[in-house]
């Protein structure tokens, strides 16, 4: 069995920069979730996504990481719904369905953009186990901003929001995997997101993942959204309104994530979108 996929560079100003990304837009009915798991650690990108069904007002999708399936994703949303589109198989505006919930989402193939609708972003208590975090980051208590507490944030999947104190800060920072998936996994999170703030409307960006197989990760749209909407909470960069994130450039892979944050009753309302680039494509050859 052959399964055709596509690959893609996501949040990228240009081919081969941003978040790689593999999909699968037509998922043979026989390929179960462990061969999904199968295929994704086989192309070894942070995610592959695997679409399982359509309709004329979008698509179904499971997302796969190397070592574990995702309820939601921020890159693979766009790069998904652009490879669809892309092919006419889905309309420009449409909703992505997966395990986290519906999301809207917009395709631009003559701009070579997308974005996406974000769940409403739901924060957990500030941790007490700062000093923890820092150093598994490699940093110390005090590279944290002390007067902004570091918490949960998640639109689909929780990320810990970590304020460290400016760029130079940032750039030193150094993921210690063990320390980083035993705090990850004490917060319950899928991450450690620590940001800067170097002006109104730019904010740099590091992700951390809990799992070795990950690392560090170039782009983060799933993290980027409620970033964006803790930066309006607390009244930094400018926000709510727009914020550019920088991301990537410490793996080599740098990135550019647009987040638009706006009040919506006693929550936010979080786009995050970005540039889309089809670079290649193959196929899986599958047993059976």
């Amino acid at each position: 069995m052959n399964v055709r996929f596509h690959l893609l560079d996501v949040f990228a100003d240009a081919p081969f920069r941003g978040n790689q990304l593999c999909v699968v837009s037509d998922t043979p009915p026989g390929l179960d979730a462990a061969m999904m798991q199968t295929l994704a650690r086989e192309i070894n990108f942070s995610e592959t996504t695997f679409v399982t069904a359509r309709d004329a007002t979008g698509y179904t999708l499971r997302i796969f990481t190397a070592a574990s399936e995702l309820p939601f994703a921020g890159h693979p949303t766009l790069g998904t719904a652009f490879t669809l589109a892309s092919q006419g198989l889905v309309p420009a505006d449409l909703t992505q369905r997966c395990a986290a919930g519906e999301i809207p989402v917009r395709v631009d193939l003559a701009a070579g953009t997308a974005s996406m609708r974000q769940l409403a972003p739901v924060f957990g208590a500030p941790v007490n186990y700062r000093a923890a975090v820092a150093r598994a980051a490699g940093l110390e208590p005090e590279d944290l901003v002390e007067e902004l507490p570091v918490m949960s944030g998640s639109s689909g999947i929780a990320h810990l929001m970590v304020p460290v104190r400016d760029e130079e800060t940032l750039r030193r920072a150094q993921r210690r995997g063990a320390a980083c998936g035993s705090v990850c996994g004490a917060a319950e999170v899928e991450s450690l997101y620590l940001f800067a703030v170097q002006s109104p409307g730019r904010v740099m960006a590091r992700m951390f993942d809990r799992w070795d197989s990950v690392g560090e990760d170039p782009a983060t749209g799933s993290a980027a959204g409620p970033l964006g909407a803790y930066l309006a909470q607390h009244a930094l960069a400018g926000m709510p309104g727009r914020v550019f994130v920088s991301q990537g450039e410490m793996v080599g892979r740098p990135s550019s994530l647009v987040v638009d944050v706006a009040a919506s009753g006693d929550s936010w309302r979080v786009d995050v979108g970005g540039g889309v680039h089809i670079v290649g494509e193959g196929f899986f050859t599958v047993p059976g």
